[in-house]
């Protein structure tokens, strides 16, 4: 249940009263939307003296649609350091050291998110030099293309390491109309293209980088009132014209998938086992299930782990990974198999693991530990502001807001045994599946 306290009330459209959630979330916080959009989220908590300012734009690989322009939502993630007018690159940099903040961003498929933590007192400061970035990013092509230089080079490293290179493959073959097929850094050839494309740049800029779009997660010793107050001298002048893209669904697949990638340098081999899931929802029981079906077939503390890890050996690691994306992701099940020989038994120990998740329901004890053990992973990372804003980075670019983290855990919360048996039965099935087998040069 919600709670709206007494607020302060300025320009925005939302009031600002301050939220008191009675659920996991442990801070209260004050949330408003000003006429342009923009999204800003306070959280006050006890950070003598430090604050964390996140601006997560709600664009990552995902709106990609154009064919031949993957890769450019993280190409902003490095643009946005050129600097404007006001403020160019090195005096951008210059701010940034001397008031001794940490300033960093990533790109995923979902978001893009520009950080900094700081002391309170150059909060008018970060909010002044953000904005403006923002509003009024700057550069030349001489510069765009130095940049689409340092971005494939950026790419060249990544597909050095076997992991990327299994991800990369497995996106491709999972994908036929989504723009999930490419990674975030994007295709190897639209890449490869990107310094002719500076004309496209700005027009990218122009579209995705606009108040609807984007969410700001203030968090630590702050002020909500003032803070609130700067936003709107700062960011309010800042105008509509968000485009969403026409992001095309993926269908359901109704037949198995299968590739195999040679890697040049030595390796173990690696299996990853994938299966189509469902976009982020806390209303669906069978997608929230499935999240816990993870931990409880694959991780440490499951059988399957203990056998192929600790007792036969077989594998140097297996895990899974059941994502929270805006759209239908893929759940992934990986390992690294110590001989290739064994690589068709893993992949079968897999197969079987699933196939007794749909027989009968989750072990209740196990499973009601294991909501414990989330939750208090959840809390226990909550210690710091950059932690808190980080935490709430991806929810906020998943929905707008923050308020699904309760949401979410209260659907947790109610998950039973047979509802991670009904979500065996509905994702884990061949048809949704697609198998991808990497190999180094020695094998």
């Amino acid at each position: 249940m919600i709670r709206l306290t007494a607020g302060v009330c300025l320009l925005w459209t939302t009031c600002g009263a301050a939220v008191a959630v009675d659920g996991v979330f442990p801070y209260p916080y004050h949330k408003h939307t000003l006429p342009n959009g923009l999204t800003a989220i306070i959280i006050p908590m006890e950070s003598p003296g430090l604050v964390a300012y996140y601006s997560v734009v709600r664009t990552g690989s995902r709106d990609e649609v154009e064919p031949g322009r993957s890769g450019f939502a993280h190409f902003f993630e490095h643009m946005m350091f050129r600097g404007t007018k006001k403020y160019p690159q090195n005096a951008y940099n210059a701010i940034v050291t001397g008031i001794g903040a940490q300033a960093n961003a990533f790109t995923t498929d979902d978001l893009t998110a520009y950080h900094l933590t700081f002391a309170k007192v150059d909060l008018e400061k970060v909010i002044e030099i953000e904005s403006d970035r923002f509003q009024n990013l700057d550069y030349g092509k001489p510069a765009f293309q130095t940049e689409a230089g340092a971005v494939y080079g950026e790419y060249r490293k990544s597909v050095t390491e076997p992991f990327a290179l299994l991800q990369e493959k497995l996106q491709d073959t999972a994908y036929d109309v989504h723009t999930y097929k490419h990674t975030t850094m994007g295709f190897e050839a639209d890449i490869k293209t990107m310094p002719a494309a500076y004309d496209y740049s700005r027009e990218f800029f122009r579209r995705f980088y606009r108040p609807e779009n984007v969410v700001l997660i203030v968090a630590g010793d702050v002020d909500p009132k003032a803070a609130m107050t700067l936003i709107e001298k700062y960011y309010g002048k800042w105008k509509k014209g968000y485009v969403a893209p026409d992001v095309k669904m993926e269908p359901i697949h109704t037949k198995e998938r299968t590739a195999e990638v040679s890697y040049p340098g030595r390796t173990l081999p690696l299996l990853v086992v994938a299966y189509q899931g469902d976009a982020y929802d806390p209303a669906n029981r069978d997608y929230v299930a499935a999240l816990l079906l993870d931990d409880l077939a694959f991780g440490e503390s499951s059988p399957l782990f203990r056998k192929l890890v600790i007792e036969e050996q077989k594998v140097q690691f297996i895990g899974a990974h059941f994502p929270q994306n805006r759209n239908m992701p893929l759940f992934e099940i990986i390992s690294m198999v110590k001989k290739a020989d064994d690589l068709d038994y893993v992949k079968n120990e897999i197969y079987r693991t699933l196939e007794e998740f749909k027989e009968e329901p989750a072990d209740a004890k196990k499973l009601a530990e294991l909501k414990r053990r989330n939750k208090y992973a959840f809390l226990m990372q909550l210690d710091t502001p950059d932690h808190v804003a980080g935490a709430l980075a991806r929810l906020a670019a998943l929905t707008g807001s923050i308020e699904t983290v309760n949401e979410f855990y209260a659907a947790i919360d109610k998950v039973t045994p047979e509802d991670v048996q009904n979500a065996a039965r509905r994702y884990f099935v061949p048809g949704r599946r697609t198998v991808v087998v990497l190999k180094g040069a020695a094998e």
